[in-house]
């Protein structure tokens, strides 16, 4: 097994006051996998609260599934969220917190990386405009960094300047409403990505059941609310995250509050999502407390892993080639508590998951034939990992 970060870091601070994000590069879902695993690079982002301790840590990925540490840095408060510019130069974190420079919002922070050894240093940092922003990514051309703000229920876009510099936000929409479950008392904005033409952005609110679309406008910073909804969730479903299938004409819904996965069809010249199904991510026969959290499709398209945080489980689905429906493949323990988040690699060949609460990642050889997942064997002691983001090492 690797060594635990507190061993090879005993800086970092107890697993009580930790938590560590794990985020998979999500440009690398666009193009066909290579034939198998490299040495990948993982950015670690924490729920850390103090900016005088580490909060950012990088490991490095062998195709055998061992993650080893690199490098540990102080990168503000609660770095819970990452995501990295297409050309891999400049990192992007939100510090998922409610007061920024005296005022009730969190923040956007920018850190240039250092392509010889993945090292980050800290650009500039601008508020998120919202309470707790939980998401960040980018549009497709990287002209504007989009977040979502979990607490207010907000959305904002930040343009990217020279260098990769944030400038402060441009526009920022306000949801409103609630939903039957008790914790839709309001609106929870939980994600926010763009479409692959890049035309249009959407926002995932938990609290409200709603897909919110978004003319996208990134050269001139603006993010113009469409008048319908691009979809409504079933009451009390609190859909997370949204993500699309390579193809551009399907995308899936992950509902955090029900316990379910929605196939949509995109029609991308309106802006608008249309159900194609709905089923479980559980298997059947389990009645205990239950939460979804992420989603990821396959980098070639044809297999759909999402995480159960209760089952402690990442389901797995085989995706139909010509319909986009999904039917049942596999229920996998997470070997832990609490699956936040889990990413796949590059390739598709490695599947990582991030256990937040029994402080753990553990690797998964997928098959790429079936898509089922095998236990590595491989893990590495991490303080309440929370999301993943796997990139091919390019200081190599």
């Amino acid at each position: 097994m690797t060594p635990s970060l507190r061993f090879r870091y005993p800086f970092l601070p107890p697993f009580g006051t930790a938590v560590v994000a794990l985020l998979l590069f999500a440009g690398c879902a666009q193009r066909a996998a290579p034939s198998g695993p490299r040495d990948c690079l993982v950015y670690v982002g924490t729920n850390v609260a103090s900016e005088q301790e580490n909060t950012l840590f990088l490991f490095r990925l062998s195709p055998a599934g061992v993650l080893t540490p690199v490098s540990a840095q102080r990168g503000g408060a609660s770095p819970t969220y990452l995501t990295l510019d297409a050309r891999r130069r400049v990192l992007y974190a939100v510090s998922e917190t409610q007061a920024f420079r005296g005022a009730k919002t969190g923040a956007v922070s920018a850190f240039a990386v250092d392509r010889r050894t993945g090292a980050l240093a800290l650009l500039n940092q601008q508020p998120s405009n919202g309470a707790a922003p939980c998401y960040v990514s980018l549009d497709h051309s990287g002209r504007v960094a989009l977040v979502a703000n979990y607490v207010s229920g907000t959305v904002s876009l930040l343009p990217v300047a020279a260098r990769g510099l944030l400038a402060p936000p441009a526009a920022t929409d306000q949801h409103e409403g609630s939903g039957p479950h008790k914790n839709q008392g309001g609106p929870h904005a939980h994600c926010i990505v763009p479409d692959p033409a890049n035309a249009y952005a959407f926002a995932v609110d938990l609290g409200t059941d709603r897909v919110y679309g978004y003319r996208l406008d990134p050269a001139r910073g603006r993010l113009t609310r469409l008048p319908e909804p691009a979809f409504v969730a079933r009451p009390g479903a609190g859909p997370r995250h949204l993500t699309f299938h390579p193809n551009g004409r399907w995308a899936y819904l992950i509902n955090e509050l029900n316990s379910t996965l929605t196939a949509l069809a995109y029609d991308g010249a309106q802006g608008q999502f249309r159900e194609l199904q709905t089923v479980s991510a559980l298997p059947a026969g389990f009645a205990g407390e239950n939460s979804c959290a992420d989603v990821h499709v396959s980098p070639d398209g044809r297999f759909l892993y999402a995480s159960n945080r209760g089952h402690n489980s990442i389901a797995v689905f085989a995706i139909d080639a010509a319909a986009g429906t999904l039917a049942p493949v596999q229920d996998v323990d997470t070997q832990g508590k609490t699956p936040r988040n889990f990413a796949l690699d590059p390739s598709g060949r490695l599947l990582l998951v991030a256990n937040q609460n029994s402080n753990n990642v553990v690797t998964y050889r997928v098959d790429p034939a079936t898509g089922r997942l095998t236990p590595t064997g491989q893990a590495v002691e991490v303080p309440t990992p929370m999301f993943l983001q796997v990139v091919e090492d390019f200081t190599r």
